[in-house]
């Protein structure tokens, strides 16, 4: 699925002088690496301020803390009888773990709305829905996830915020760092410029990658910013004196040094991704092997392949190029006896997860969500992948429906 060894080689020396001059200072937690590393990113997002932070997980806490959802910062219980009297965030039933358990971590209780088929995001409509009904009384926010490096339809949620003042948006940014949003009539809008605070990931997987666990929160506005610097580090804005109980999530000055070289290459990177996926698309088109579908709607696996759709309003990054795939799973095996890599993001959707049974969700209840876990798979895609390494996997999958 991956090769790091591809990007690491012609940054090696750069990343290792970067490395050094952090060792040779010493400063190894926070301090002019991290701080550094934030403003770079902050302009990148078109952002005010930005956190450094320990992971995409932490991010997510940090977020909702700082925006104000927590109720606690301890691990909730998830009675139900209690559910009535806690603030409740909507998100996607499809995504990481992360998404829902980072707002049962501050207290809050998880709702989910099922996703658009298209874009595997969040559906703005299916969340109107959520609203409407007595679960969404005690709603304070929405956190779209924009999966696989594509905006979740940000227009939608917007609209949302109008209909239901005081509505909080914020952004599952973790696998979307330099995605983009354009409104008919607006300037491009960075992921992590949407909401009110975003989360990212900068995990060794993603497109812009740490060598180790890290992740970042974005915001302008100066409360989150402020609280969340504070929450990072156990709750204190003076050395020993802690305003309230926090988190030891700050970001390691090494991690920070390596993600201010690759920043600086993401742009270059983040095209060589849509080349790669449209070099996909024109292969699978050329095999005929990519099923079609009428202008605005979901293309069905019965035809044959559904390729990834970009909507025309977002920029997509292609974290992933994730295709929907008749008899998914023998086609996997297929695939790895052929030593190609493919992944599934993600086999179980989190409302079914054993995790959160107590929840009260059963199969059924997000169909969309559900089809797609059973469906997608996603194909090597890297900066550095070569032409005929994406003609090898396109054959073999032809290969195989034949």
């Amino acid at each position: 699925m991956l090769d790091f060894s591809r990007q690491f080689a012609p940054l090696r020396q750069e990343i290792l002088d970067a490395i050094a001059q952090v060792c040779d200072s010493q400063h190894f937690i926070l301090g002019p690496w991290v701080a550094g590393f934030e403003a770079a990113a902050a302009a990148s997002c078109a952002t005010s301020y930005a956190v450094g932070c320990a992971s995409g997980t932490d991010a997510l806490w940090l977020v909702l803390a700082a925006g104000g959802i927590a109720t606690n910062l301890g691990t909730p219980g998830l009675a139900a009888e209690s559910w009535d009297s806690i603030p409740a965030v909507i998100t996607s039933p499809f995504s990481f773990f992360a998404s829902a358990s980072a707002i049962l971590r501050v207290g809050a209780r998880s709702l989910f709305a099922d996703i658009d088929p298209r874009t595997f995001n969040l559906s703005p409509d299916h969340a109107a829905e959520v609203l409407r009904s007595p679960a969404g009384e005690n709603v304070k926010a929405i956190l779209p996830v924009h999966l696989y490096g594509q905006c979740a339809d940000w227009d939608g949620f917007d609209a949302l915020q109008r209909d239901f003042p005081g509505l909080l948006l914020f952004e599952d940014a973790a696998q979307a760092f330099g995605a983009a949003w354009t409104s008919p009539g607006q300037p491009s809008r960075p992921a992590g410029s949407l909401g009110v605070a975003a989360a990212f990931s900068f995990y060794p997987t993603k497109n812009l990658a740490a060598f180790g666990e890290a992740g970042l929160v974005t915001t302008s506005d100066p409360k989150i910013n402020h609280r969340a610097h504070s929450l990072r580090s156990h709750g204190m804005t003076r050395r020993y004196f802690h305003d309230e109980v926090g988190w030891n999530c700050r970001l390691d000055a090494i991690q920070a040094a390596v993600l201010a070289v690759k920043l600086r290459y993401l742009p270059q990177w983040t095209q060589q991704r849509r080349d790669r996926a449209a070099r996909y698309d024109e292969l699978f088109h050329a095999a005929g092997l990519a099923a079609a579908a009428p202008a605005g709607s979901a293309a069905l696996t019965k035809q044959g392949i559904v390729l990834p759709w970009t909507d025309p309003r977002a920029t997509h990054v292609f974290h992933q190029y994730v295709i929907r795939a008749p008899r998914r799973d023998a086609l996997r095996d297929y695939l790895t006896a052929r030593r190609i890599g493919s992944e599934i993001y993600y086999p179980v959707p989190i409302h079914l997860q054993a995790a959160l049974k107590d929840l009260g969700y059963k199969p059924g209840d997000f169909p969309e969500a559900e089809r797609a876990a059973a469906e997608v798979l996603a194909l090597p895609l890297y900066p550095e992948l070569r032409d005929d390494e994406q003609q090898t996997v396109v054959e073999a999958i032809r290969t195989f429906y034949a």
